[in-house]
Order: structure tokens, then sequence, then C-alpha cells
């Protein structure tokens, strides 16, 4: 009698795909927002274990087999839905952000250093011209990663 790999991969592979968005890709802004590294991952695993399951339902297997395969394919589905939960539901019910600027309001005075440990001023920016011409506007990028 041989192994049902395929159930048995895309189970692990659903475990890997689950586990990595926490220890990995949260890391990086892109996975973070949208988890499409996972739900790739998550796809392989459903094909694998739509596979496994086919194989496992053929007339000459045993009961046993059917048994483990179908709680291995729904574990994996369950652990899919934990992420889409995760992701897509639990996100939504993080509180908005009352005191951030919203865009077209004009941003409050603050003062920051440059690369050259020197202070600067959004008001500085504004009224310094810049090619012998006013500036029109400053735009701010907010970074939320790390140096």
């Amino acid at each position: 009698m041989r192994i049902n790999w395929k159930i048995w991969a895309g189970f692990l592979l659903s475990l890997v795909a689950l586990l990595s968005y926490p220890f990995l890709f949260v890391r990086w802004p892109v996975p973070r927002e949208f988890p499409c590294a996972n739900l790739i991952l998550f796809a392989i695993a459903m094909v694998l274990l739509i596979l496994g399951l086919r194989r496992a339902f053929k007339p000459d297997k045993r009961i046993v087999s059917k048994i483990f395969s179908s709680l291995a394919a729904a574990f994996g589905v369950l652990l899919l839905a934990g992420l889409l939960f995760m992701i897509f539901v639990m996100g939504s019910w993080l509180p908005r952000s009352i005191g951030a600027p919203q865009v077209g309001q004009k941003a409050p005075d603050f003062t920051l250093t440059d690369s050259n440990d020197k202070p600067v001023t959004l008001a500085q920016l504004l009224s310094e011209p810049i090619d012998n011409k006013p500036p029109k506007g400053v735009l701010l990028i907010f970074y939320r990663g790390y140096w």
C-alpha cells in the first residue's frame, strides 16, 4: 500500500501557508496588506488536497484512508478560512485613526532632522524657493517600515 502523498503535502502546505503570514510575510508591507503569497500557497495546497481526496475515494481504498484524507482536507480548508477571516474580517475591526490627517487637510507644522542631522520645518520647506521659484506644496510620505 502506498501513502497518499498529495493529501499530506496539501495539508502540510496549508500549515506553512497559514504560519508563514505572521512569522515571515508580515515583515514586508505588500504581503502584510494583501497576503498574495499566502493565498498562492493555499491555492496550491487546495489543488493537492483535492487530488489527494480523489485518490483516497477510489473504490479500492480502505475506509481509514478515506477518513484521514477527509480530516486532512477539512483541516486545510479550515486553515484557509481562518486566514481569510483574520485578514479580511478582523482587519476591518481595527479602529480608524481619529488624529490622522485627511486628504486635502493642511498638515500641522513639524520639525524633523534631515539626512545631515539639521532640523527642517514644514514652514521652511514651504517658503524656501526651488530653482528661484516658490514651491507650490510639499509631498509628505509616511513610511511605516524600519530604516
